[in-house]
């Protein structure tokens, strides 16, 4: 995770500043792919139409497509008629496991998965704080499906050009 620096934002004369969050690439891809395909409503769609709908590389979906379709959230059909589709309903999809699948979720270096030494361990009280504010985060996206995500059908299609 990164951070595109210090935002601020005016909220009845009291002005807070905070950092985003970024999520990687391929988490963005993947997130994105999966909209595409709960808004098809069963139907197929492609790499092609992704990647066109986002103007983003269709090389990089190949990658996040066949993740998904490995972890078991699209169903991959071959040949001239093909293309992809959610292997599950929308609303089985939550928004939290799709991340953990598919974004390297470390904070700092003593975190797992990592094991680096760090001269203050046992003392320091980071991790257990940046543990806290990973299980928020996790929680608010373990609160949300697919489903939730394409609640307004209409207006996404509309901007997709769908």
């Amino acid at each position: 995770m990164a951070s595109s620096g210090p935002r601020c934002v005016a909220e009845r004369k009291t002005v807070l500043y905070y950092h985003s969050m970024e999520l990687n690439q391929f988490t963005d891809y993947s997130l994105r792919t999966l909209i595409v395909a709960a808004l098809k409503n069963g139907d197929l769609t492609s790499v092609r139409e992704v990647a066109a709908s986002f103007s983003i590389s269709e090389n990089h979906l190949v990658k996040v497509v066949h993740k998904l379709s490995k972890l078991g959230y699209l169903e991959t059909i071959r040949g001239r008629s093909g293309g992809i589709r959610l292997a599950k309903a929308p609303e089985s999809i939550p928004i939290g496991e799709v991340v953990r699948a598919v974004e390297s979720f470390t904070l700092v270096d003593c975190m797992p998965p990592r094991t680096g030494e760090c001269r203050i361990a046992g003392v320091c009280r980071l991790q257990g704080l940046l543990h806290r504010a990973s299980a928020a985060f996790f929680r608010e996206l373990d609160s949300q499906t697919l489903a939730d995500l394409v609640a307004n059908e209409v207006e996404l299609r509309d901007r997709l050009g769908m």
